[in-house]
């Protein structure tokens, strides 16, 4: 691996943003926001935070802290994306597909971060 975009989970997250970015501009006014707004910084903190630790990738802990920044934004995207499905259902196209990638997504980071503690040398 020479670069963060090498990453499966940096791949995922980054087409699941571009996915959410423009479906969020679909809520109503006044939720784009809020809980849209909500959504796109998690997603973004999602991306972002997987490259921010690769840039640190020479501290293990720090690489791990981001990623676990990481970690936590997909959960809380996802959290978000389940309050939209509930108040605004016809929103997003593929709802419930979009759940599970994050689901997914969630469990590649999970697996990442623990590849990373036991196997991470620079």
């Amino acid at each position: 691996m020479s670069d963060y975009s090498d990453l499966d989970v940096y791949k995922e997250s980054l087409e699941l943003f571009f996915i959410i970015h423009p479906a969020s501009l679909k809520l109503p006014k006044y939720e784009m926001y809020e809980l849209g707004s909500q959504l796109i910084r998690s997603e973004d903190s999602t991306v972002t935070n997987i490259v921010e630790g690769y840039g640190r990738k020479r501290y293990k802990a720090e690489f791990i802290r981001f990623l676990v920044f990481s970690h936590s934004s997909c959960m809380e995207a996802k959290n978000h994306l389940f309050k939209i499905a509930t108040l605004y259902p016809d929103t997003f196209e593929n709802m419930e597909d979009l759940i599970l990638r994050y689901d997914n997504l969630g469990a590649k980071l999970y697996n990442f971060i623990s590849y990373v503690d036991k196997n991470w040398k620079i």
